[in-house]
């Protein structure tokens, strides 16, 4: 099948992966400009790109679709489809009309639920016991339109943003192949209830606030991993948390009720919250044995509270 890629990050570019794999014509992928990153900060393609460079596929990276020469060297391509994988850029009615089977979007969740930008954290942030990828006909509401195949898993108690991020690429990719071999499919329009919107995730939300129950923090510090990392404040100073377990405890919010080699147990709200891996600002992540050479904690100490 001749067709389009348009995807920025690695979610999409396993998916791009795939479809090469699996025989298809790619004959032009679109993706973000580079962007400056690194020590350095200089220009970097995205993941998408360096897949479509290594395969010698065409790679167009316009700033906007919206303009009649993206749109023009979209149409000369003739594509059957365009697959569409987290690509940042709104893709207009006239560009959703142009291939044939028109532009199908690969997103990770279980639609309606978590409609937009980050799928993955509102997932685990709220408790989610399963998540999954939607293959959807795409059209002018964000994440609105009809499914063509979904696939589910269970959320594990030690799933972080990380962990789910790969299985839903992996996911991701496999269905998108799939979906491809079996066009035109019959479009499951999506329900009217349980509908949700993953906002995107602010930096500001990742500051822990002990008065929530150690279940609820346990989440957030797993939602948070691996950007931009959960943070706490010590002494005024942020301290980031990597990992932890809700354990039984109880005591003033924000106190240090135990210390040992493995873990530094702190009071929440309801239960407590046993941390194990920290890094303080401009260091390393650390198990709290190693942690607490340089920067010791004791029983009775206090993280600081959210103004």
């Amino acid at each position: 099948m001749k067709l389009i890629f348009a995807g920025t990050p690695e979610f999409a570019a396993q998916a791009l992966r795939a479809i090469v794999a699996a025989g298809h014509d790619v004959a032009l992928v679109l993706t973000q400009p580079d962007r400056p990153a690194g020590r350095g900060m200089s220009l970097q393609p995205s993941a998408v790109k360096k897949v479509a460079l290594d395969n010698g596929i065409e790679v167009f990276q316009p700033l906007t679709l919206r303009d009649a020469e993206a749109q023009a060297k979209i149409a000369a391509i003739g594509a059957e489809v365009m697959v569409v994988a987290a690509y940042g850029l709104i893709l207009p009615q006239v560009v959703l009309d142009m291939p044939r089977f028109g532009c199908i979007n690969i997103h990770g969740s279980l639609l309606p639920r978590w409609r937009g930008a980050a799928p993955i954290q509102r997932a685990l942030l709220a408790g989610d016991a399963e998540t999954g990828v939607c293959i959807m006909q795409m059209e002018a509401g964000l994440d609105t339109g009809p499914v063509l195949l979904r696939g589910a898993f269970p959320i594990e108690a030690s799933d972080t943003t990380a962990t789910l991020h790969d299985r839903l690429a992996e996911l991701g990719a496999k269905l998108a192949v799939e979906a491809l071999g079996k066009l035109p499919l019959p479009a499951e329009q999506q329900p009217a209830e349980g509908v949700t919107y993953a906002h995107k995730i602010e930096k500001v939300e990742a500051l822990i606030d002990w008065s929530k129950s150690a279940a609820e923090l346990d989440r957030h510090i797993r939602a948070f991993n691996p950007f931009p990392g959960a943070q706490a404040l010590f002494g005024g100073q942020t301290v980031k948390l990597w990992q932890a377990t809700p354990v039984a405890g109880e005591g003033e919010i924000g106190t240090i009720l135990a210390v040992d080699r493995g873990s530094v147990v702190v009071a929440c709200g309801a239960g407590a919250l046993a941390v194990s891996e920290l890094q303080k600002a401009g260091g390393k992540r650390l198990p709290v044995q190693q942690f607490l050479a340089g920067h010791p904690l004791k029983v009775g100490d206090h993280f600081d509270l959210p103004a």
